[in-house]
């Protein structure tokens, strides 16, 4: 990946700042603009090159994954090391990631004799919400392993299997398709705990006529994925092929309304509308998407009210919800490319109501 132009992109944002350089210390970042994927780093950035701030466990790894950065290896803390390379560099304005530094490090940054801290917020996480050819790649591996694992295991759902065992055989298979890893806690609800949006696997066995949601991405090179479907095992409650009607209504309304210059805002209202239309709206809580890409859930924003402007090339989730508490629920998600006239979803999973 080349890294050197992400670091660029930070040129124009630092110059309005007024900022000598950055210091990057959420390390989901240092890896974005680096190529670094060790546990601890830090990078000090310039937009014509950078130091890359570590300790002696990733002397070598970081000489591998950041041959085009000096590095500084440092034995313990690196407030001294970024001092050196501030005061060699002659910075004065040095911006920090507000979400990325305790109050304690702050403190120590800022006995750093002639350097002026300033803070800064998601600097470096609106220059990732356009992802470049390579994360758009890794992203859709992602989605193929996760695809191949919802085949794989709704194939095979047999009466009596718990949660927690569906959950467990989506890991497994996401793995054998060619994840890294999960991408997230996979979450497999049947029956009324469907009705709980994040809900936590349990011993509860699969029983005909249950709503089976699942809920579950994987990782490929650090990118996500992220997907839910809701099928049916046996003929379900008639109430319950409603709610998914209107759910995969909603969903299709709002995921036409995703294109390069709409609001996130926009499209959650498109596709709440549809809900509330259908006398649900009480039971839509959560946001319609999020961005996705190195974080599960990243910028820009699909809820209401939000004023992202969503940009070509970035990668959102579009997934509304119904609840009904006692009785189940029904969730469908997608991840959409956002493009200049509209938006390409990722998934090959049908979303209509499968009953198996």
């Amino acid at each position: 990946m080349d890294h050197s132009t992400r670091r660029e992109r930070l040129r124009e944002p630092l110059q309005e700042l007024e900022l000598d350089a950055l210091l990057v210390t959420r390390i989901v970042n240092v890896r974005y603009l680096t190529g670094f994927t060790g546990s601890n780093g830090q990078l000090l950035a310039i937009p014509a090159g950078g130091v890359l701030l570590t300790d002696s466990r990733y002397e070598e790894q970081s000489h591998k994954e950041a041959p085009d950065l000096e590095r500084q290896i440092y034995p313990r803390r690196f407030v001294q090391a970024l001092s050196e390379a501030c005061r060699a560099r002659s910075i004065r304005r040095l911006g920090f990631e507000s979400a990325g530094l305790t109050h304690k490090t702050w403190r120590e940054l800022d006995a750093i004799e002639g350097v002026e801290l300033i803070p800064t917020e998601e600097v470096v996480e609106k220059v990732r919400w356009i992802k470049d050819a390579e994360e758009l790649a890794l992203i859709e591996r992602a989605q193929a392993a996760t695809d191949e694992a919802f085949e794989r295991v709704t194939s095979k759902l047999a009466e009596g299997m718990t949660e927690r065992e569906v959950a467990f055989d989506l890991e497994v298979a996401m793995r054998e398709a060619g994840a890294d890893a999960v991408g997230f806690p996979t979450i497999a609800a049947f029956g009324e705990n469907a009705a709980e949006p994040h809900h936590a696997p349990e011993e509860r066995r699969l029983g005909r006529g249950d709503v089976v949601k699942l809920d579950f991405g994987s990782r490929v090179k650090g990118y996500h994925s992220d997907m839910t479907r809701t099928v049916a095992f046996g003929e379900p409650d008639p109430r319950l092929r409603e709610i998914h009607r209107v759910v995969l209504e909603a969903q299709e309304a709002g995921t036409a309304a995703v294109r390069a210059g709409a609001r996130g805002g926009d499209a959650d209202r498109v596709a709440r509308a549809v809900i509330e239309e259908a006398g649900y709206g009480k039971h839509f809580g959560h946001s319609l998407g999020h961005g996705i890409g190195l974080e599960v859930h990243e910028g820009p924003t699909l809820r209401d009210g939000s004023d992202d402007v969503l940009p070509e090339g970035t990668v959102v989730t579009v997934e509304p919800g119904i609840y009904l508490p006692g009785l189940g629920g029904a969730r469908i998600e997608d991840m959409v490319v956002v493009e200049a006239n509209g938006c390409r979803a990722l998934p090959a999973t049908p979303k209509e109501l499968v009953i198996l």
